[in-house]
């Protein structure tokens, strides 16, 4: 017998929960998971000598936990343990282009998650790391390309954070002022759709001509010709 997951409220503690737009808010694990799953590039806010530091970099995720791609913010949080970080992820969906500039807003899934990563240093539990980050960017990637040697592991800094604190909101449909004073001004509102493709593998020049790309690749790319060289 099937049927849909069981649920996973997400904890709710002063930093996730929502004071405005609360009916915006994503209240199960899955609605986490979900916008986490859609992208593979975070911002990380760091604490760096002082002053507030947001770092655009790779994750992958394993279950419960988080991994993180920075140096600049290891090397920050071993100077600083215990620190509190901050991770978000957005992907917008489209503009809200309502009747009145006011009333103009974006459609959008997002999530920020809190906690105090550790660096990882176990080769093999880094290794599993790193696969998330490459597997979620490029699904099979990993067993297709050469693994880091040894020396290149211990050159790579890789954070791992807890799933335990976060919170999700997400904005969909039309504009909000449909039912209100300003739809007799006659006009137009509505959402213009944003969509992110891939484009067709764009070979190293220096590949032999006959070598195409793998096939985890090619089927990535929206329909269309490989482009020429």
């Amino acid at each position: 017998m099937t049927g849909d997951p069981p649920s996973r409220p997400l904890p709710r503690t002063p930093r996730t929960q929502l004071h405005r737009m609360r009916e915006r808010a994503g209240r199960d694990r899955a609605d986490l998971d979900a916008v986490l799953a859609a992208g593979f590039v975070c911002h990380l806010g760091v604490v760096v000598d002082g002053a507030p530091r947001v770092l655009p970099t790779l994750y992958g995720t394993d279950g419960d936990t988080l991994y993180l791609h920075g140096s600049v913010a290891a090397r920050s949080l071993a100077e600083s343990p215990g620190a509190t970080v901050c991770v978000t992820v957005t992907h917008v969906d489209g503009l809200v282009l309502a009747r009145s500039v006011f009333e103009h807003s974006v459609n959008y899934r997002s999530a920020m998650v809190y906690g105090v990563p550790r660096t990882v240093t176990d080769p093999e539990e880094k290794l599993a790391g790193l696969r998330c980050l490459t597997e979620q960017a490029a699904p099979g990637q990993w067993d297709y390309a050469r693994r880091p040697s040894r020396k290149e592991l211990a050159a790579t800094s890789l954070l791992a954070l807890a799933l335990d604190e976060a919170s999700v909101k997400i904005r969909t449909g039309p504009p909000d002022d449909g039912d209100g004073p300003d739809a007799a001004l006659g006009l137009w509102a509505g959402v213009l759709p944003l969509h992110t493709s891939w484009g067709a593998p764009q070979p190293d020049p220096l590949l032999p001509p006959d070598l195409p790309p793998p096939p985890h690749i090619g089927d990535r790319a929206a329909p269309g010709p490989v482009t020429p060289r």
